[in-house]
């Protein structure tokens, strides 16, 4: 990455503000619901943290995926979604509660998690130099202070003044894209040529692992006889990563573009699964409304 300020000041602070946003949105009664769903919750979390980083390394290892871009996208799988697989679940018309309890158990774990599992990956694809320089300690350390910390924070507000939190988690969010945003611009306008490149060599791999892993996660869902909306919430958080927390690592601790580069794209290209899920999920939702409506007439 070739802007220092992009990767340890801005994308930090952006990171930060879409944290804090998230942990403003939630209160005890998260953490009680967990109580009240609790295979889809550990069905959710073994999916996240488990299955989905093996459907990675399968992709990758598969498709014979250069080094820097397999490790860029098995950085991605480590990150489960946050606040965009929150929205999606909610636009979905899905379990958002469980999306949300998905999210409490992910910002938990994840700065742990990701900094192990990143490492590992790093030393599997890349030299002993790259391992070398990679700080595990300090990662943990930062994570833990950019990501955990400020939903804490949120959290706490939220308990102490619900209606200056509500207040406040408009000023967060902008903040939040305001700062992502002025990252994904400054590293798009310094790569314009290498992404363009990678579109066409990664692009495929990133959809198809998207596609793979909602169906994986709504196969979950029916394997295991939810109903149907928390099969939806499974296949969205399967299939929708933190790529906000992805960047961190790629750019903030690796400094390496092509890995940015594969974050950037799959923010970009995981919309295409996601908008198709939204679209399906409503036209699903309606007939399903519908033969109610008629079953109760025909009553």
């Amino acid at each position: 990455m070739e802007s220092t300020a992009l990767t340890q000041v801005v994308l930090p602070l952006a990171l930060f503000f879409i944290m804090l946003g998230i942990g403003l949105s939630l209160d005890v009664s998260n953490f009680l619901d967990l109580k009240s769903r609790p295979l889809a919750v550990v069905l959710g979390s073994v999916l996240q943290l488990v299955v989905l980083p093996l459907l990675g390394y399968s992709v990758v290892t598969l498709l014979n995926v250069p080094p820097a871009y397999a490790v860029g996208i098995m950085i991605l799988t480590f990150a489960p979604g946050g606040a965009t697989s929150n929205m999606i679940s909610y636009l979905s018309r899905a379990d958002t509660a469980l999306s949300v309890s998905l999210t409490v158990i992910a910002s938990v774990v994840t700065p742990f998690t990701l900094p192990l599992l990143s490492f590992m990956a790093v030393s599997h694809w890349l030299s002993l130099d790259t391992t070398v320089a990679f700080p595990i300690v300090l990662t943990i350390f930062k994570l833990l202070t950019i990501a955990l910390l400020p939903v804490i924070l949120g959290m706490w507000l939220n308990h102490k003044a619900p209606y200056f939190s509500a207040k406040l988690q408009l000023a967060v969010k902008w903040c939040s894209l305001l700062f992502m945003l002025a990252v994904v611009v400054g590293i798009v306008s310094g790569n314009k040529d290498k992404l363009s490149g990678m579109l066409v060599e990664v692009g495929p791999v990133i959809i198809l692992l998207s596609f793979a892993a909602m169906l994986i996660g709504w196969w979950a869902g029916k394997l295991f006889r939810l109903p149907a909306k928390q099969g939806v919430t499974l296949a969205i958080e399967t299939g929708i990563q933190n790529a906000g927390l992805a960047l961190m690592i790629t750019g903030a601790v690796l400094h390496n573009t092509e890995m940015s580069g594969v974050v950037l794209l799959y923010g970009v290209l995981m919309q295409v699964p996601a908008i198709l899920l939204i679209v399906c999920c409503h036209w699903q939702w309606k007939q399903s409304a519908a033969v109610k409506n008629i079953k109760s007439f025909k009553l």
